[in-house]
């Protein structure tokens, strides 16, 4: 089954944003212990990206558990943090869980 446009913008956008946080969070010159937490978080994303491009179930479940750990860490920032994570949340979830895309993460799987 082909990949859907969803999961391929997802997947490239988990990347991007896991390489490019971390990138930008190393040159705020962070702390070790915010290094650590940082460089852990941008793998996870650049993993969740990456594994949902090769239709890994899990991957898609670790992108959304990713992005609701943003969530959880906005209930200590400015409203507007938590409204916009929350957005982004949703519109990840409805878009990773259509039946197209259920449907090409059960065919790979079942392939496995």
């Amino acid at each position: 089954m082909k990949r859907p446009l969803s999961v391929t913008i997802l997947g490239l956008l988990y990347i991007a944003v896991g390489i490019g946080s971390t990138v930008a969070h190393l040159l705020g010159k962070p702390s070790a212990t915010e290094l650590a937490t940082v460089a852990v978080l941008g793998l996870l994303a650049v993993l969740a990206g990456v594994f949902m491009l090769r239709a890994q179930n899990w991957a898609r479940w670790l992108a959304l558990a990713w992005m609701a750990f943003h969530v959880a860490l906005s209930i200590f920032h400015p409203l507007h943090e938590l409204i916009v994570h929350t957005a982004i949340l949703v519109l990840f979830a409805y878009l990773l869980f259509r039946p197209q895309e259920r449907a090409y993460f059960r065919s790979h799987g079942a392939a496995a």
